[in-house]
């Protein structure tokens, strides 16, 4: 009979002999378009920090100055003695940011998603989830005790299938990414909402990858539908989730709605309540990303060419990317063993991309995840195509 940790070790051995095994890579160096990474210089297309803010002097200087005012550590929960001024201020510039009555914010993305869901919905309930969502919804749809359903990828119609069949529940509730991490798609959020409200539920959109990149000002994927005329407010749109981690270039993430939705989260709402705090340093700096956000409409512009310059590029090169105009760009692959190697070939070219597999991605799908930042520079981005160009052919289903 095998011991506790021969079975874990069995179960390891068997990630590695699929080519699935996941290693942790150091970064000596700030975030960034050029980085130290396990003691070697590189050029990094992998991080979500889009916009470059992670290692920008205004933010870090906030993140200074927040500590000479504040301190290091919040001391406690929000609800204890852990709600400083700039939470408070963090919070109502948000609200005001994303045109919701209030804001809520959370130590992390995954806690916020978790949170909502496990708080709103019990087995009365019924949870309708993209397929394709980010685990932290999932889990939080698993943990909530709700009946659980999945609808193909934004695929709206079967979404209607499945809530037509649902007479009884409580509460139904629609979840969707508004940008899918792993694909860089945009949800058809009025399609969500239309179908949604003709069935008397409710939706919740996750944005962690489209504040700060879509829509004029950054206001993410509500803003970029509106900019295209469609009506949402937080009376069809209830619950929306940002994070931090991503084109603010810090951690955390905060949950907007009406005011009944973000005070019921705060009585009740157990990931909030029994918390530290983040940082009131870390708020302030990411109050200054915030203004940044909105000010710096030239790094969603250059966003935008980097982006279309690589897709027409990977076309070019005959490589399958999926169907994204966010700094989120997919080169699917399919073998798992060859991404794993495609990933080796581009680091040995002092080129970081990360290979995703399953589970994180449908069997089948692996690939090399692009991602951009406003601080990519001509000559790094031209290194990416030409490394692209050099071993694409090997990529392919005939090598």
């Amino acid at each position: 009979m095998k011991s506790f940790r021969q079975e874990l070790q069995s179960a390891l051995d068997e990630r590695k002999r699929s080519a699935l095994f996941r290693q942790r890579r150091t970064l000596f160096s700030p975030q960034g378009t050029e980085v130290i990474l396990d003691g070697e210089h590189v050029t990094s297309f992998c991080s979500n920090d889009y916009l470059g803010l992670a290692d920008h002097p205004d933010v870090v200087t906030a993140f200074h100055e927040g500590l000479d005012k504040f301190g290091a550590g919040s001391g406690a929960s929000h609800l204890v003695s852990g709600h400083l001024v700039p939470h408070e201020a963090l919070e109502q510039e948000l609200a005001e940011f994303t045109y919701r009555s209030r804001a809520l914010v959370f130590s992390s993305g995954y806690m916020a998603n978790v949170g909502v869901l496990t708080t709103l919905l019990n087995n009365n309930d019924v949870v309708l989830e993209d397929r394709l969502n980010h685990a932290s919804l999932l889990d939080g749809g698993l943990f909530s005790g709700a009946r659980f359903k999945r609808f193909a990828h934004l695929d709206t119609a079967d979404l209607e299938k499945k809530l037509s069949s649902l007479q009884d529940a409580r509460r139904k509730l629609v979840v969707a990414d508004g940008v899918f991490s792993m694909d860089g798609d945009i949800a058809p959020v009025p399609e969500l909402i239309r179908v949604t409200n003709e069935h008397d539920g409710l939706l919740m959109i996750d944005d962690a990858h489209g504040i700060g990149v879509l829509g004029r000002n950054g206001g993410g994927t509500i803003a970029h539908w509106q900019e295209q005329g469609a009506h949402i407010d937080e009376d069809n749109l209830q619950i929306l989730i940002g994070t931090f981690g991503k084109s603010f270039g810090a951690s955390g993430a905060f949950v907007a709605g009406s005011e009944e939705l973000i005070e019921t989260l705060i009585q009740f709402c157990r990931p909030y309540i029994y918390t530290t705090a983040i940082s009131p340093a870390q708020a302030e700096a990411i109050r200054t990303s915030l203004k940044i956000i909105q000010k710096d409409n030239w790094r969603r512009q250059y966003l935008a060419q980097l982006i279309s310059r690589f897709r027409a590029h990977c076309d070019d090169l005959g490589l399958t990317t999926m169907a994204s105009s966010t700094p989120i760009q997919a080169v699917v692959i399919g073998d798992v063993s060859k991404t794993v190697q495609a990933s080796e070939q581009l680091m040995q070219e002092g080129v970081f991309v990360s290979a995703i597999r399953p589970p994180t991605v449908p069997a089948g799908t692996a690939r090399l995840r692009v991602t951009f930042s406003a601080l990519h520079t001509e000559t790094q981005f031209q290194k990416l195509l030409d490394v692209f160009e050099k071993y694409a052919h090997s990529w392919g289903k005939e090598s």
